[in-house]
């Protein structure tokens, strides 16, 4: 970390991990993945802040609370295939390379994919696998995943990925309208359906079908 204004906001990160008990390996992958190096050179001393930050194609990165309180859940371990929907700048996906096997990430975006894949270089993060693709009904032919974590809101309870979960596998996804709050879900696989908890209250951007022509 270069300037004092990020080494305070991830020192205020520390603290809100701790209020909310998010794990220490966690705390730990997010320490060793500088999310500066992640997010447009002006935004340095934001890095750590707890709303979200515009980043390339129009698009926004959750904020750093959001990211942690989703992975924490999720309860990853070193074999994990993990299917994430929203690279973004591809930062919450090098957070997960360090907790779990293998991570596989899709953007709409051609540019967040191309951007993020060259940071995964640059950092030697070998276990991420970034694709332009729809993610909107997740990836059946690679199936099935231990977990699954999602970046953009649905608008209802996202079963059409139940099949893509290995028995017992967590997904966590944003539920609820594209205009208001949404509710956080944590969804676990038992026998043909979810059982549902919800662990907070997120505002993030709806699911927008297809890949981008353009960008």
């Amino acid at each position: 970390m270069t300037s004092r204004a990020e080494r305070e906001g991830f020192a205020a990160f520390i603290l809100r991990c701790r209020g909310a008990g998010i794990s220490r390996e966690v705390v730990a992958a997010f320490e060793a993945t500088p999310r500066s190096a992640f997010l447009p050179g002006h935004l340095l001393n934001e890095s750590w802040s707890e709303g979200m930050l515009p980043i390339a194609c129009g698009e926004a990165i959750e904020g750093v609370d959001t990211q942690a309180l989703a992975i924490s859940s999720l309860a990853f371990e070193p074999g994990h295939r993990v299917l994430e929907i929203g690279t973004g700048t591809g930062y919450s996906a090098a957070v997960i390379s360090r907790l779990a096997g293998r991570v596989v990430t899709l953007d709409r975006y051609r540019t967040l994919v191309d951007q993020a894949k060259l940071r995964f270089e640059q950092f030697g993060i070998t276990n991420v696998v970034a694709r332009q693709a729809d993610g909107s009904n997740g990836l059946a032919s690679e199936g099935p995943f231990d977990r699954i974590v999602v970046w953009t809101a649905f608008d209802s309870h996202p079963r059409m990925f139940l099949d893509q979960l290995s028995s017992g596998g967590l997904m966590t996804a944003p539920i609820g309208p594209a205009e208001e709050k949404q509710v956080l879900a944590r969804l676990t696989k038992v026998g043909s359906r979810f059982d549902r908890e919800d662990i907070g209250a997120v505002r993030l951007q709806p699911f927008i079908k297809g890949v981008a022509v353009k960008l």
